[in-house]
């Protein structure tokens, strides 16, 4: 059938143990995929998502788990008569781009697996290389953030990472920095700093390192003009020139992710359904805070592909 939804699909963060296990067993299309991804990627991913207990939330497990499962549920809705090529947009949350490109048609499948499985070996080396993580401030807005994040910047790396939704917003550094953005968070109206449970300080220069990896991995990839309007986290807009499409994939890992503007965007042109296939419902959650009229439909079990 033909869509009439944009298709939004989730980032890191999103993992847990037996994720796609589920479909895995369901669904024979859901099982060839992840076979496939076992023999492109030459290890058992499969067995990493499905028994990997914590090594799943490693970020060079959690990528490519992330892709396949949402990869093998879409493809499993397109078995059931989802016109895939019809819907009306699609954007990605950080790692979640590949995989609408994929859905896009600018990526294969393999080529998108390789590049997520090397963007988190990269990541998780800059990660190891230059001790650093995350935190969220929440209650924050960008002046807020921003000035925690120049007032962290004094003591090493801390910038602006992510632009989620209304009064969430995560700054990314070097420890020492987010020491003093969380020493001084309250003093400037911050109802919450939390430290996140990742690796580093993904979507800084921490990440610079990884950047300069993928950009050279992506040089040896074709990439083509997407078939729908794909939307970028790096300025928030579609972006349609493969050329540019490269830059902005190699270049994310160190910028903002401008998911709240992306979102905005596509609302403000009229897009108000959308899909949400992949582990969780994170970005169904984020929407709530961005457009309470906006609907996002979940496909996150095998029951849901039901109702496709």
């Amino acid at each position: 059938m033909t869509m009439n939804e944009a298709i939004i699909l989730p980032g890191q963060g999103a993992q847990f143990p037996g994720m796609g296990q589920d479909w895995y067993e369901a669904y024979p299309k859901a099982r060839d995929l992840f076979d496939r991804a076992d023999g492109v990627l030459g290890f058992a991913l499969t067995e990493a998502c499905f028994h990997g207990g914590v090594d799943v939330h490693r970020t060079d497990i959690a990528q490519p788990g992330i892709f396949t499962t949402s990869a093998a549920i879409l493809t499993v809705l397109s078995d059931n008569g989802l016109e895939l090529g019809s819907a009306s947009m699609t954007a990605g949350l950080s790692l979640g781009e590949y995989t609408a490109l994929w859905v896009a048609g600018s990526l294969s499948f393999e080529d998108a697996l390789r590049l997520v499985r090397l963007r988190g070996e990269a990541m998780q080396a800059a990660s190891e290389a230059t001790p650093s993580s995350m935190t969220s401030l929440i209650g924050a807005d960008l002046a807020v953030a921003e000035k925690l994040a120049a007032m962290g910047a004094e003591a090493g790396i801390c910038s602006v990472a992510n632009l989620n939704c209304p009064g969430q917003v995560v700054v990314s550094g070097e420890l020492a920095a987010l020491d003093i953005v969380e020493s001084h968070a309250s003093d400037h109206g911050v109802r919450r700093a939390m430290r996140l449970n990742v690796a580093g300080g993904f979507h800084s220069e921490c990440m610079r390192p990884a950047a300069d990896r993928l950009a050279a991995a992506l040089a040896e990839v074709t990439v083509q003009a997407p078939r729908i309007p794909f939307v970028t986290n790096v300025t928030g807009a579609p972006v349609s020139d493969p050329g540019q499409i490269v830059s902005h994939l190699a270049n994310q890992v160190c910028s903002p992710v401008l998911w709240e503007q992306s979102m905005r965007w596509a609302l403000g042109q009229g897009h108000t359904q959308f899909l949400e296939p992949g582990p969780g419902q994170v970005l169904a959650g984020l929407m709530k805070k961005i457009d309470r009229g906006a609907t996002v439909r979940s496909a996150a079990h095998p029951e849901d592909a039901e109702t496709a």
